[in-house]
């Protein structure tokens, strides 16, 4: 595979410890998604190879794809949210998992939502989820294990200390902390992090009050090719509802470039008013 770069923007594949090349703009589903296998199939085709599952219970395209994938598996990095945080629940989600998606292994793993230190204490303690993860990884059935949460200074001391192997947090232009809070760890101690949220579920393509005369909204590719020209991105993520948006989101890939210094202010401007405008989280 041949990288692409453009001035500014880090290349298109990168290295992810513990699988190997993966193409840095990603895909999820989320509850409610009208994705289809082939919908599926052809951000394969475009080069995506990074797949994020929301979990057991979602039925969904992704999850068809990933059953049909074949010989072509081994090509293809499948990451799932695991909500369990006792080892009972474990054993019994990651065997559900593993029957859901018809398949041997699973290349990431993520704890979902670890948004208080008492649940991390449970996860990684005695009787946690931890203890069967682990055992997973050792013999090949998990290949890396991480956390999502929006809490960026919990994610960044549980990645500076090493528990994890990887860590997937919220970062946008309206939502840019992680410069501060988590990218600086995740650097010196080589974590890759898959950035979630580029679109700020909807709103960075909305118009705010405080918006200059004139202002056009950029389009949903300009604002994942913001996350993208962060080095410190290893992989971010896509996560459109019907195949007409991730067609419209493929355009990154495409056209794999980065953004000029006015595009960068812009979007950040924009970043910056919608944060102030729309509410409290989503």
């Amino acid at each position: 595979m041949e990288d692409v770069t453009d001035a500014g923007m880090p290349a298109r594949w990168t290295d992810f410890p513990n699988l190997g090349c993966v193409c840095r703009a990603g895909l999820a589903t989320r509850g409610g998604s009208e994705l289809t296998p082939d919908d599926i199939a052809l951000a394969i085709e475009q080069g995506v190879n990074y797949l994020n599952w929301c979990g057991v219970g979602h039925d969904d395209g992704l999850v068809e794809a990933i059953r049909s994938l074949g010989k072509t598996r081994k090509d293809v990095f499948v990451a799932v949210q695991f909500l369990a945080r006792t080892a009972d629940d474990a054993r019994r989600e990651f065997d559900s998992i593993l029957e859901s998606l018809r398949t041997d292994y699973v290349d990431v793993l993520t704890y979902y939502y670890v948004e208080h230190v008492d649940e991390w204490a449970e996860i990684a303690g005695a009787g946690g989820a931890s203890e069967v993860l682990r055992k997973a990884k050792a013999s090949g059935t998990v290949r890396s294990i991480g956390l999502t949460s929006h809490q960026r200074p919990l994610a960044a001391s549980i990645a500076g200390r090493g528990e994890v192997d990887m860590i997937m947090v919220r970062y946008n232009a309206a939502h840019r902390g992680a410069e501060q809070d988590v990218y600086p760890v995740t650097r010196k101690r080589g974590i890759p992090v898959v950035a979630y949220t580029a679109l700020r579920w909807g709103a960075l393509m909305n118009a705010t009050p405080d918006d200059p005369t004139g202002f056009c909204v950029a389009r949903a590719p300009d604002w994942y090719r913001f996350v993208l020209m962060n080095p410190d991105v290893t992989v971010g993520i896509m996560a459109p509802q019907t195949g007409a948006e991730l067609r419209e989101d493929l355009e990154v890939l495409s056209a794999w470039r980065g953004l000029n210094t006015r595009e960068l202010e812009d979007l950040r401007a924009h970043g910056d008013r919608v944060r102030k405008s729309a509410g409290r989280f989503p």
